[in-house]
C-alpha cells in the first residue's frame, strides 16, 4: 500500500496581503491535499499531507503559478510526521512577538476591479474604493504587521453582509482583502469648500469636483497617500496661477491623463514607456514631448522637452475622468519643499490660499507617500523617486548578520532603510530635510519601521557630513554609529543591487556630497569593493563662490571657473552676466576665499553651462540645469571639448573659454555632454574592473545613453532603487553587513 507524507513550508516573501493563502488553498485542493496554510511573523507556513506524485506536483506549482504581486524571497521544507487532515484549510495568522513580514506598497486598480467598476450589473458598479487582494490601498493604510483588518484604518468600517462572504471566501479573489468595502459599508467621500463647508457626497461629489476643474479651479482630491492639487492642464490662466500660489516658478507638474491613447497623442513612447505607464505600479513616466501637436499647457514643463505622464491608478480618479474634459496636473499638495499633505486640517492650514474646494473620504491616510518617478532607458528603468506602488521596497541579501541595522540615508531625496532577517527594506521617498515638516517625516518613518517590525537598531549607518539632520539625528540616538562617505555610498547600493562583491570602478557624479577631506565632492571615480575604496580620479576643484549662494544663483559657478583659467581678464566676459557692482563683490570673495569651499562635483559644471546656454536668474528646482542642456542636446553634433588627465585630476576648466567662443547653445550642450562621456570612457579604459554608476548626475538620459552606448566594460546601475540620493540608504546598510 502506498503510504502518504507529510511536508511543512517556511516560506519569506511577498506573501501577505496579496492572495498567497487562498492561492495555496486552491493548489491543495487542485491536487487532493490535506493541511493548512496560515500567516506568521514573518511569512507564511505551510502543511502539506498527501501521496508523493501530488505533492511534487504541488511544490512544481507553488513556485510557478504565483500570484500576480506574490515574491518569495527565501522558503525551506522538511518532513514531518503524518495528522492524517480530513481537509485543507485556511488558519487564523500566527502572533508571535516577532515581526518581519513585509510591508507592501499601494497598488493600482487591477483590471478585474476596473471592469467591475464599470459595469452596471455589478454591485460595486461606481464604487470609488473597489479593490480585491491584486489591488487597492496597502502602506497607506496599515499601522502594523501582521497585514490584517483590525490593524488598519478599515478597522471602523464593519463590513457588511455580502462583502464578509468575500472575504471569508477562499475561492473568492477578495477572500482577506484587509481595505474590502462597498457603497453600503465603505468610507464616504466629502466635498467641501477651504472653510469645511460640506457641498456634496460620495458620486455626486466627484460630479461637482470634475465641474469645478472643467471650470478653471485649482482643487485638491485626497488620493491613495496623500492630496493632490489638481488643475485643467490645458489651461494656462489657471496653471500659471497654480505656479503663482505653489511659488514654483519652473518646475515641472505631472499630467495625469485618462487613457494611454490620450498620452500617445500628446507624447513620443517607446513600447517599453507603455508598459511601464500601464502597469500596476501607475508610476509617473517622463516621455519625450510631441510639442507640435500638444494642447498641454507650454507652462507645464517650460524649456524642457519632457513631460510626467500617468493614468489614473485609484478607481476614484478613474471615476473624476469620467467627467473631466481634458488632461490634468496632479502635484502633490504641499508646501514648496515640504511633504505631501494626507490630512484636510493640515490643508486647510497650508493651502488655504491655493484652493477653494477639496475632495476628503473618511478613512485615514496613516502613512502618506508621493507619486513614484522614473524614466526608460531602452527596456531599463532609471528611478527617480521611489514611492507609491514601488516602496516599501524589499530585497533578500545574502549575509550571515543578524543585527538590526538603520541606515538614515542622506538630506536631499531622503529615504531610510532597515536591515533585519536578511533582508534590506527602504521607506518610501521622504524629500530633502530643509525645513521642520520633512524633519517630522524622517522620524515619523522611523518609527513607524520599528513599529511595523519590532525593530530597534543595532547599529545606525549614516553619511560622513557633520551638518546633515540625518546624522545629527543619529548621534543623538546612544546607539553605536558608522559613517559613510557619499559617493562610496552610491556605488555601494548598486553593488547590493546587483550582488557584486568582486572590486568595481565606480562612477559617482551627483550635484554635492562630503568628502574625506572636507570639500564638496561629486565628480568621483572610485576603485572600490565592500571593504573600501580608493578615489583614483576626480574633477579638478573650484571654489563654491558663498558657499550654498552658488547653489542657487549659478553664474557665480561660471565667474568661478571663468576666473581660474583666465584671472582678471575673465572680467569683460562677466560683464555680460553681472553688473559692475556685483561682480566687484563676488571678486572680493573669490580672492579672498570668503565661505567659498572648493568643490569637484559635476552637477555645479551642469550649472555653469546652463547659465552659458541661455538660462538667467537662479535655479529653481534640482536638475533644472540638466534638464535643459538634455532638451538643447543634438545627437548630430559628435565633437567634444579638450581636457587632460593629470594623474588623479581631470582638468576641464578652459572648456568653458571654449564654450564661449562657440555661443551656440546647442551645440554648447552637445559638446559638454559627448566631453563628459569621453571622461568617463578615459577613465574606464585603465580598468578592467565592470563600471557601477551611481548619483543624481546620471538622472540625465542622455549622457546615460550615450555611455551605455560607448562603455566596453559590463556596466551597472541602480534599476530598483533611486539612482540619486534616494537609494544611498541601501549602501549604507551594504557596507555595515558582515560577510
Amino acid at each position: 500500500m502506498i503510504s502518504k507524507s507529510r511536508l511543512i513550508y517556511h516560506i519569506e516573501g511577498i506573501v501577505q496581503g496579496v492572495g498567497f493563502r487562498p492561492f495555496v488553498y486552491t493548489l491543495a485542493i487542485r491536487f487532493h491535499l490535506q493541511g493548512f496554510v496560515l500567516n506568521n511573523s514573518k511569512g507564511v507556513i505551510i502543511e502539506v499531507e498527501g501521496f508523493q506524485e501530488s505533492l511534487e506536483a504541488f511544490e512544481l506549482a507553488l513556485f510557478k503559478e504565483l500570484p500576480p504581486l506574490a515574491r518569495v524571497d527565501f522558503w525551506q521544507k522538511k518532513m514531518i510526521t503524518c495528522k492524517d487532515d480530513t481537509h485543507f484549510e485556511i488558519r487564523q495568522s500566527d502572533e508571535v512577538s516577532t515581526k518581519s513580514s513585509l510591508v507592501l506598497p499601494d497598488m493600482s486598480i487591477c483590471d478585474d476591479c476596473l471592469k467591475e467598476l464599470h459595469d452596471p450589473n455589478n454591485r460595486r458598479y461606481h464604487y470609488f474604493f473597489i479593490n480585491c487582494t491584486h489591488c487597492g490601498p496597502r502602506y497607506s493604510i496599515i499601522k502594523t504587521v501582521p497585514y490584517d483588518r483590525p490593524y488598519t484604518s478599515m478597522q471602523p468600517f464593519p463590513m457588511c453582509e455580502a462583502c464578509q462572504s468575500e472575504y471569508t471566501n477562499p475561492l473568492d479573489r477578495r477572500y482577506h482583502a484587509q481595505p474590502i468595502s462597498c457603497s453600503k459599508c465603505g468610507p464616504t467621500l466629502f466635498l467641501r469648500n477651504i472653510d469645511g463647508e460640506l457641498l456634496a457626497t460620495n458620486e455626486e461629489a466627484i460630479v461637482k469636483l470634475a465641474n469645478l476643474i472643467n471650470a478653471g479651479y485649482i482643487v485638491a482630491l485626497k488620493g491613495m497617500g496623500g492630496f493632490h492639487l489638481i488643475c485643467d492642464a490645458t489651461n494656462d490662466t489657471v496653471v500659471a496661477s497654480l505656479r503663482e500660489l505653489k511659488h514654483r516658478p519652473s518646475k515641472p507638474f505631472a499630467v495625469m491623463f485618462k487613457t494611454i491613447e490620450a498620452i500617445k497623442e500628446e507624447c513620443r513612447i517607446s513600447a517599453q514607456e507603455e508598459e511601464g505607464i500601464c502597469s500596476l505600479l501607475r508610476p509617473i513616466v517622463l516621455v519625450k514631448r510631441n510639442a507640435k501637436v500638444s494642447k498641454i499647457s507650454s507652462l507645464i514643463a517650460p524649456r524642457i522637452d519632457r513631460l510626467g505622464v500617468f493614468l489614473p491608478y485609484t478607481p476614484l480618479h478613474v471615476m473624476l475622468f469620467e467627467y473631466l474634459k481634458n488632461p490634468i496636473v496632479a502635484t502633490s499638495a504641499n508646501r514648496s519643499g515640504e511633504p505631501i499633505i494626507s490630512d484636510a486640517t493640515v490643508l486647510q492650514q497650508k493651502l488655504n490660499d491655493v484652493v477653494e474646494y477639496y475632495l476628503d473620504y473618511n478613512r485615514a491616510i496613516v502613512n502618506s507617500s508621493d507619486d513614484s518617478v522614473l524614466q526608460y532607458l531602452g527596456d531599463k528603468t532609471l528611478l527617480m523617486r521611489s514611492s507609491r506602488g514601488i516602496a516599501p521596497k524589499s530585497f533578500r541579501v545574502d549575509s550571515t548578520d543578524e543585527r538590526k541595522i538603520l541606515a538614515v540615508g542622506a538630506h536631499q531625496k531622503n529615504a531610510i532603510a532597515i536591515y533585519l532577517n536578511h533582508q534590506i527594506i527602504i521607506s518610501p521617498y521622504i524629500g530633502d530635510l530643509d525645513n521642520i515638516a520633512s524633519n517630522e517625516l524622517f522620524e515619523k518613518m522611523i518609527e513607524s519601521f520599528s513599529r511595523f517590525y519590532d525593530f530597534t537598531p543595532d547599529l545606525i549607518v549614516g553619511d560622513l557630513h557633520p551638518n546633515y539632520v540625518s546624522t545629527q539625528w543619529a548621534k543623538k540616538q546612544n546607539i553605536p554609529f558608522v559613517q559613510i562617505q557619499h559617493h562610496y555610498a552610491h556605488i555601494l547600493s548598486a553593488m547590493c543591487e546587483h550582488k557584486l562583491n568582486e572590486k568595481v570602478l565606480g562612477i559617482a557624479w551627483d550635484g554635492t556630497g562630503y568628502g574625506d577631506d572636507g570639500t564638496i565632492w561629486g565628480g568621483e571615480f572610485l576603485v572600490c569593493d565592500q571593504s573600501g575604496y580608493e578615489r583614483v580620479a576626480s574633477f579638478e576643484p573650484f571654489a563654491l563662490l558663498g558657499g550654498d549662494a552658488s547653489i542657487k544663483e549659478i553664474k557665480r559657478i561660471l565667474a568661478s571657473l571663468l576666473w581660474d583659467v583666465l584671472g582678471d581678464e575673465a572680467d569683460a566676459l562677466l560683464l555680460d552676466y553681472f553688473d559692475e557692482k556685483s561682480l566687484k563683490r563676488l571678486q572680493q570673495i573669490y580672492t579672498k576665499k570668503i565661505h567659498s569651499p572648493l568643490c569637484s562635483s559635476v552637477g555645479r559644471l551642469f550649472d555653469a553651462v546652463a547659465v552659458l546656454c541661455g538660462m538667467e536668474g537662479n535655479v529653481s528646482y534640482d536638475g533644472e540645469s540638466g534638464l535643459l542642456i538634455e532638451a538643447l542636446y543634438d545627437p548630430s553634433i559628435t565633437q567634444s571639448y579638450t581636457f587632460e588627465i593629470d594623474d588623479k585630476i581631470i582638468r576641464y576648466k578652459p572648456m568653458f573659454v571654449q564654450m564661449l567662443q562657440d555661443h551656440e547653445p546647442r551645440l554648447i550642450a552637445s559638446k559638454f555632454i559627448n566631453t563628459l562621456v569621453e571622461m568617463a570612457l578615459t577613465i574606464s579604459h585603465r580598468y578592467t574592473y565592470p563600471i557601477v554608476l551611481g548619483g543624481g548626475v546620471f538622472q540625465n538620459r542622455t549622457l546615460m545613453e550615450q555611455i551605455l552606448q560607448n562603455v566596453t566594460q559590463p556596466l551597472y546601475f541602480p534599476l530598483q532603487l533611486a539612482i540619486n540620493d534616494g537609494g544611498i540608504c541601501a549602501g549604507q546598510i551594504y557596507k555595515s553587513l558582515q560577510k
